[in-house]
């Protein structure tokens, strides 16, 4: 085993619904989803370590502090893989997200009311 990092990022962010929407309401050369996106993985980007980088392939596991339970979890998750992985790229951190670079992911998920986030292990196999 390699290196192992613990990021922690406060909130929650939209879900893959909320994603898929604001995607369908492009106009013109704006597109909301691409606004949301580009956000999103800026702030991703200023939790993440400085100088973070890893040099084999890594195993994320994502654990989701949701405040309540009235989202599906694959709606929690779908998104924010997404964007987290984009975020670990832009940030150099790993230079993709493709199969030889990323071996695979877990989520979990728990309910706190208080204190939304997730809470992300990144393992270097």
């Amino acid at each position: 085993m390699g290196l192992t990092v613990e990021i922690e990022i406060p909130g929650r962010f939209a879900g893959l619904n909320e994603f898929i929407d604001a995607n369908r309401r492009r106009r013109g050369n704006y597109s909301p989803a691409n606004a949301m996106k580009q956000r999103d993985q800026k702030y991703i980007c200023q939790c993440i370590p400085k100088g973070l980088k890893f040099k084999g392939r890594i195993h994320i596991l994502y654990r989701f502090y949701e405040p309540n339970t009235k989202r599906d979890k694959d709606n929690i998750a779908g998104y924010f893989h997404k964007i987290f992985q984009d975020a670990l790229v832009q940030a150099g951190v790993i230079p993709n997200d493709g199969w030889k670079t990323i071996q695979g992911f877990a989520d979990s998920f728990d309910v706190d009311k208080g204190n939304p986030r997730i809470e992300v292990r990144i393992e270097e196999q």
